[in-house]
């Protein structure tokens, strides 16, 4: 990889498949500069949720390379890769908050994983709390809480840590048009800090309206648009 280049992700001519299966992308090249927004469209059963295993290094290219870091991701070592995924988040459509642990407690996991302090894990999580609206569910387990509360509990979580990417699968697509847009907005304020953001989705209106970059799977290959003229 050329040390001129400084994006954060670049795939050289990539090809995917499952085992003996037929491809499931083909002749991929494309780079994702650091503190850029893209969206990830394609119709259901394109491939969004494989690309985003490529990005997560929970897969490698069948072929072709792929940089995360700059780093090849086959040339990842297992350690390696734990502490590469400590810079890169994923939200999930269906939340995965662990059930038996409050808000608190599931925000707070990341950050005891990593040895943080109680002290500082507690003067992280309430203001992380408070800044998505949930300071007044800090102990509030997930049954109790609304689809778009455990939502914004899932992003909390993800984002607690600082990630230089976080790569959300369909955040928006199983609540109400309000939360929709509260939690985009979050995502928005993130991405003005420097994040990272890779955001599949099937909403046309929020792509169009938001006018972020757009990365298109089809026919088996992923091309670049830029939305800004739509």
């Amino acid at each position: 990889m050329n040390n001129q280049d400084k994006s954060i992700i670049k795939l050289n001519d990539v090809a995917f498949r499952y085992g003996d299966g037929d491809a499931i992308f083909q002749d991929i090249n494309l780079c994702i500069e650091e503190g850029s927004f893209h969206f990830l469209t394609g119709k259901s059963g394109a491939g969004k949720s494989s690309f985003l295993k490529l990005l997560y290094l929970e897969s490698i290219p069948t072929t072709g390379d792929a940089y995360i870091f700059e780093k090849n991701t086959k040339s990842y070592t297992r350690a390696q890769s734990a502490i590469a995924r400590q810079n890169i988040s994923v939200v999930f459509q269906d939340c995965k908050l662990l059930s038996h642990l409050n808000t608190f407690d599931n925000v707070a996991l990341p950050l005891r994983i990593k040895g943080h302090s109680e002290e500082s894990i507690s003067k992280k999580v309430e203001e992380l709390l408070s800044w998505v609206g949930l300071k007044n569910f800090i102990h509030a387990f997930p049954e109790t809480l609304s689809g778009g509360q455990q939502q914004r509990v899932s992003i909390a979580r993800s984002v607690i840590t600082q990630p230089k990417i976080i790569l959300a699968d369909e955040p928006t697509g199983s609540v109400d048009d309000t939360t929709a847009s509260r939690i985009m907005s979050l995502f928005e304020q993130l991405h003005r800090h420097g994040t990272t953001i890779i955001m599949a989705t099937h909403n046309r209106a929020l792509v169009e309206e938001k006018k972020h970059s757009e990365l298109i799977i089809e026919n088996g290959t992923i091309k670049k648009r830029h939305n800004y003229d739509i």
